[in-house]
């Protein structure tokens, strides 16, 4: 089959590959229509892989047709349209059994696609899925633009918001506003938020977010929501970049009692992390990785149901053939870029 490979920084090469094969008789094959490009793939492109490795299938994003089952696998049969979750667990740990898919305990069937070669990329024409039952959400009612959505970006800004604890009338900001800080700004006014500020150095992306209501900032982030908030900063600050320079500006929006929920991937090992004032200011703090699932407990209804739209995010298609060209622009974030999807079939 065909996919996208990982090669070195900025080399991304779509190669015919060996064919996935069915895990055992828990997992599926997933055949790809449509998979997305998600800013953690960014690390990969640019030289931070999550491991040494090289010449693996990329990506963890996809929306797919079932081509083969496990003969234990009960819940869905070969043709299903479904959607492949970001985040893989084996379904019957502790951890997975109250909701908390990414932080799995049975690392032989857990992980994340398309880091290294542990688990194949989705950025391909096939997709081995483990613990299908777990780890597939059946994409009835949902267009493919929503459904690659709901596999990680939707997911994770919802639970940057659902984190932050937002509450009816917070002021909230949003560091970031790539498809998950969108998302995280659209679950803030979905979990009613008086206002949302929307902070992001590209211009298109700031009109983007006051297209959906929020107030774009531009200059000093930190002096101007001061200004608009009496003094006091904001109520919640989502961090969707991952960045110590944006970690450390998230810290800075938030008013005394505020609470900071960092969901851009880091990889920094230390973080300089101002103690003092966090104490004075009575700060809460959270970080994590999404498990998908368990959001999209809410997030399913609330699109089919037409208050969320998570396909509004996408603004480029490429074919999985020029997907090179596809991470070239999603990393130069010109032309207004937000979403990227690839046309696995092309």
């Amino acid at each position: 089959m065909r996919a996208l490979t990982y090669h070195g920084p900025h080399d991304v090469r779509c190669e015919t590959v060996p064919d996935p094969e069915l895990p055992n008789e828990r997992g599926a094959l997933v055949q790809v229509d449509a998979a997305g490009i998600c800013g953690s793939d960014l690390h990969i492109y640019d030289g931070h892989g999550f491991v040494p490795h090289t010449g693996y299938p990329l990506g963890h994003e996809a929306v797919g047709h079932v081509a083969e089952v496990g003969s234990a696998v009960s819940r869905f049969r070969v043709g299903d349209r479904v959607l492949v979750s970001a985040s893989v667990g084996c379904g019957r740990c502790r951890s997975c059994g109250r909701g908390h898919v990414a932080l799995c305990e049975n690392p032989a069937e857990a992980g994340v696609y398309g880091i290294g070669h542990a688990l194949g990329g989705c950025q391909a024409e096939a997709v081995a899925v483990p613990s299908a039952d777990t780890n597939l959400v059946a994409a009835d009612g949902l267009d493919d633009d929503a459904a690659l959505v709901l596999t990680d970006n939707a997911p994770t800004g919802w639970y940057g918001a659902r984190m932050g604890r937002i509450e009816p009338g917070d002021t909230v900001a949003v560091v970031g506003l790539g498809p998950v800080g969108l998302m995280a700004l659209a679950g803030a006014f979905l979990m009613g938020a008086s206002e949302v500020f929307a902070i992001d150095l590209v211009p298109e992306r700031r009109a983007r977010a006051e297209d959906m209501g929020a107030t774009p900032i531009e200059g000093d982030a930190v002096e101007e929501i001061r200004r608009r908030t009496g003094g006091a900063g904001v109520d919640v600050a989502v961090e969707a970049v991952g960045a110590d320079e944006t970690i450390a500006l998230a810290l800075r929006l938030v008013r005394r009692t505020g609470r900071v929920s960092v969901v851009g991937v880091s990889q920094a090992r230390a973080f300089p992390f101002d103690m003092t004032v966090a104490q004075l200011k009575a700060l809460e703090f959270t970080i994590g990785l999404c498990s998908v699932q368990r959001e999209l407990e809410a997030l399913l209804p609330l699109t089919v149901s037409g208050r969320l739209h998570p396909g509004d995010v996408v603004t480029h298609r490429f074919p999985l053939s020029q997907g090179a060209d596809a991470y070239a622009l999603f990393a130069s974030r010109t032309d207004g870029v937000g979403k990227v999807v690839l046309d696995c079939s092309r």
